[in-house]
């Protein structure tokens, strides 16, 4: 009787952990060395082909990270959505992957001239919460090998106006990683959020919305009412000046600077869903004065761009000034010509 009973039970056990085993399965994420392992791309790795339920997409206004140029996709688990949120990230199912790939293209002015791939990020949903995996890619474009602790290389390239450009480019720690995407709940995605999706993408299909394609795909159910959407920063047609600035700020500094990011304790709050204007940094004292505010009064200082600490630790590369601190060796002229433009018109 209890030899019967012994075998029982173990037959109930094995039952039991098939049973967990095939529910778990889908949504597991497994840990690979080599980028090439996880089969995200067919052919040539460096083409970034994406395999079938690779999905690519792009952002509205994408952070600044001097001047590096991105592929994103992102893979959810077979049978699976994402659900939406107005206002904040998708809830995303465990077992999501977020893939990021950081390029410059050898002449910006031509694409046929080919690109080297410098790293990827992986940002992945587990059971207890995301985790971040960075990859650097080796100098044939073959492959990419996992590296928690970074690296620096050197980069060149021809810029838009035909100018060689030759800086060093920092790979960012895991910890880095995990420092930008961090909120009081744990670590979160940035970019997958409605206001930063709700914008066309050329498909191999053709061009078309990409939320709209995501709820074709059955990757997410999306509602009735009127979607969110950023303004593009550098496209005047796209919105307002105070509109393409806030979108900039939203994406580069709002992530940090929120009620739960890290940058919560400076009580300026970039987001784009802040409306208080001096939370916003204008005529805002800094809360901890040193070298860092540069010897400025407020944040932003209505009409006056250059008495604006916001623009003064823009156009630093001194780490102990530079905002971000993170993920940016060059200063972006650009964006600091269009938070300007928007601080001078202030009243």
């Amino acid at each position: 009787m209890k030899k019967l009973l012994t075998i029982l039970f173990i037959f109930s056990l094995l039952i039991f952990t098939y049973s967990f085993i095939s529910k778990q399965s889908p949504s597991t994420f497994e840990f690979h060395e080599n980028l090439s392992e996880y089969h995200f791309f067919k052919g040539e790795m460096k083409l970034l082909q994406p395999n079938d339920g690779i999905i690519p997409y792009d952002l509205n206004t994408p952070l600044f990270s001097s001047y590096a140029e991105k592929a994103r996709f992102i893979q959810l688990p077979k049978g699976t959505k994402a659900t939406y949120n107005a206002d904040s990230v998708f809830e995303l199912p465990v077992g999501t992957v977020l893939i990021k790939n950081f390029y410059y293209p050898n002449d910006f002015r031509d694409e046929s001239k080919g690109r080297r791939i410098l790293e990827t990020r992986l940002l992945v949903h587990q059971a207890d919460g995301w985790a971040t995996y960075q990859y650097i890619w080796n100098k044939e474009q073959t492959e990419a090998v996992f590296e928690p602790i970074g690296d620096v290389t050197p980069v060149e390239y021809i810029d838009a106006n035909g100018k060689k450009v030759s800086f060093n480019y920092i790979i960012p720690t895991q910890a880095q990683c995990m420092g930008c995407h961090k909120q009081s709940n744990g670590l979160q995605p940035i970019g997958i959020a409605a206001r930063h999706l709700n914008s066309e993408y050329n498909y191999s299909s053709g061009k078309q919305n990409q939320l709209q394609y995501w709820q074709q795909h059955g990757m997410i159910d999306l509602p009735s009412t009127k979607i969110p959407g950023n303004a593009v920063w550098n496209k005047e047609q796209s919105g307002t000046l105070e509109q393409r600035a806030r979108a900039y700020l939203d994406i580069n500094c709002g992530h940090c600077h929120n009620k739960n990011g890290p940058g919560s304790s400076s009580g300026l709050f970039l987001d784009i869903h802040e409306t208080d204007a001096t939370r916003i940094g204008i005529n805002k004292t800094p809360v901890a004065a040193g070298r860092a505010t540069g010897n400025l009064s407020f944040d932003i200082h209505p009409g006056k761009p250059d008495k604006s600490i916001l623009i003064y630790r823009m156009k630093s590369t001194d780490p102990g000034i530079a905002m971000p601190e993170v993920g940016r060796e060059l200063v972006h002229k650009e964006g600091i010509a269009l938070i300007s433009q928007w601080i001078k018109q202030m009243n």
